[in-house]
């Protein structure tokens, strides 16, 4: 007789949850993908759309399972508490790693740099940027090393961005002798530029004496280029 009270009272509960659980991930689902389709047609970056994604989906998914919680008669306002104290507990065990994540939240919001761009952060460390995480930038350098930054790191230093204007200048110094020609030399240095298929016509390449240095005359010049094909110049 219990077990088919228990039975009862409880089936519709159950199949209800059951119920409710399966048509809330399906709308939650929804939600997102059309959230994603949206964001995809304002152009919102590429970068920060996972993130916004998922904090949605869970938010949403915590949700549902408090209200099917509440469908047992079980008081939310009880897990709402326990959740609040674990997040305090956490939030002083993780501070640094809270700095990171809020550090992280802030380059996905302001987007100093995007994925791809060629980068200097975290007080010197250069490289293109293959990853910006929520609590971590992570760079790929010329020699193909793979560099973790900590965002807290990044937020808290000079962020310099060189490929963000798309067109770049590549700093480039040449020394000569003090008995060689300057004209020959600066003429050598622009017919090589002409021949580089990278550099740009607009600013036009100039050479000028930069420095009397000790033993050698330097000349100073500064090709433009695409900023994707800074390397490439740089080592033509």
């Amino acid at each position: 007789e219990k077990l088919s009270e228990l039975a009862t009272t409880y089936a519709p509960k159950v199949v209800g949850a059951i119920l409710t659980l399966i048509i809330g991930f399906w709308i939650v689902g929804r939600i997102t993908g059309a959230l994603d389709r949206t964001m995809g047609k304002r152009g919102v970056d590429e970068t920060i759309r996972p993130f916004l994604l998922s904090l949605v989906s869970v938010g949403l998914k915590v949700m549902l399972l408090l209200a099917v919680a509440s469908m047992f008669g079980i008081e939310t306002t009880s897990f709402v508490a326990i959740f609040s104290a674990l997040a305090f507990a956490i939030g002083l065990a993780l501070q640094g790693s809270l700095g990171h994540f809020a550090s992280g939240v802030l380059l996905l919001t302001f987007r100093p740099y995007k994925v791809g761009d060629l980068v200097t952060v975290g007080g010197g460390e250069t490289g293109e940027v293959v990853g910006i995480q929520i609590f971590n930038t992570v760079l790929k350098t010329l020699d193909n090393k793979r560099i973790i930054v900590p965002n807290g790191v990044v937020t808290s230093n000079i962020i310099t961005n060189i490929s963000g204007q798309g067109i770049i200048g590549v700093e480039l110094t040449f020394g000569i002798g003090y008995n060689d020609s300057i004209d020959k030399a600066r003429e050598i240095i622009l017919r090589v530029g002409k021949e580089c298929p990278w550099i740009l016509e607009d600013p036009a390449q100039g050479v000028v004496v930069g420095e009397l240095a000790d033993s050698s005359v330097n000349l100073n010049t500064r090709p433009f280029c695409n900023s994707e094909h800074y390397w490439d110049t740089f080592f033509y």
